[in-house]
């Protein structure tokens, strides 16, 4: 047992040093480990570029990466903060390394990533901001990093709420987010997985099929699975739908715009239009 202790609490003074190069190459590699994979099984044979799709997904990835560097200064300040001051659910739990690990995931999941999701789609001046992560009509894994720079600032204010109320330590908010990248890579990607096994998936974290739902072009569809990592969070808050992957379409039913929805200036522009629109 002290030995497992010892390990959890190596691993997360592995992610507490971890480089800006470091975190880049994960995220790198898996966006390349799924796109060998999509060539291999694709969940759709969609017919596009790969690479000429892929152009405007890697630009606003790059904007992603641009944001969260400037502002990681705060989550580093706001974990330290909450340890300072044993503040937070972690610090009550007072449990072991791995206990606290789960629970700190599951926590910064919910608060950082399902919640600033849901509240995207049911806010109409946000989701004029998210909307350019579902203009994209042939969805693979470089779709996921596929977000407005506004969007990027958004998941972070839901994050650096995640620290405060969970308390977690740095090195578990960056495994955190070192594992949301990887997830949101998989649950994106392009790749068949059998009925059976994806569903079993689906039970425990987001599998592929699940998150396609949510991508299809209509409501109420496009309202549901939410979740990032764990799909526990819409099966327990009823946002939970299934759909057959043979009737799944991509893209926004008010945006099929493809050209439009394929060019970058296009897509930084689309929530500054859409805002225009709305106050005229």
């Amino acid at each position: 047992m002290d030995q497992k202790i010892i390990n959890m609490e190596n691993l997360l003074l592995l992610f507490e040093n971890i480089s800006s190069v470091n975190r880049a190459l994960i995220m790198v590699s898996g966006i390349t480990f799924f796109w060998i994979i999509e060539g291999i099984v694709p969940f759709k044979l969609l017919d596009y570029k790969k690479w000429k799709h892929s152009i405007p997904n890697f630009l606003l990835t790059i904007t992603t990466i641009i944001v969260n560097f400037f502002l990681a200064f705060m989550l580093v300040s706001a974990s330290d903060w909450t340890n300072a001051n044993n503040f937070g659910l972690l610090h009550l739990l007072n449990s072991s390394t791995l206990v606290s690990i789960i629970v700190g995931i599951l926590l910064l999941d919910l608060v950082g990533a399902y919640l600033p999701h849901l509240v995207q789609h049911k806010v109409k001046l946000l989701w004029y901001i998210h909307i350019v992560h579902h203009t994209d009509q042939k969805v693979d894994t470089t779709t996921a990093n596929r977000h407005h720079p506004f969007e990027s600032v958004v998941r972070f204010i839901f994050t650096l709420v995640g620290i405060f109320i969970s308390g977690a330590p740095i090195g578990l908010v960056l495994m955190y987010q070192s594992l949301s990248v990887i997830f949101s890579q998989f649950n994106h990607a392009n790749i068949q997985i059998s009925d059976k096994v994806d569903k079993a998936l689906s039970y425990l974290i987001v599998s592929p099929n699940m998150h396609k739902v949510h991508h299809h072009f209509e409501l109420p569809y496009t309202d549901s699975n939410y979740g990032n990592i764990f799909s526990l969070w819409d099966r327990l808050f009823g946002t939970y739908m299934e759909l057959s992957k043979s009737e799944i379409i991509y893209g926004v039913d008010t945006d099929l715009d493809e050209i439009k929805n394929s060019k970058f200036n296009s897509l930084i522009e689309r929530p500054f239009k859409k805002w225009y629109n709305h106050f005229n």
